[in-house]
């Protein structure tokens, strides 16, 4: 399941985020670091996957 995660983040960062942790603080920071560049969002949410 955590390969079908990190796909989707390099697709789209805020979803694979989503999926792990839900609606709270570490969704919107990453919906804010990938409007700020696609890279630290990509970055976040595959360092918030690995982690769990």
């Amino acid at each position: 399941m955590d390969l079908i995660r990190i796909l989707l983040s390099i697709l789209l960062p805020p979803l694979g985020v989503f999926l792990q942790v839900g609606i709270g603080l570490h969704f919107w920071l990453n919906i804010l670091l990938t409007i700020l560049g696609y890279i630290p969002g990509i970055v976040h949410a595959i360092w918030i996957i690995a982690r769990r």
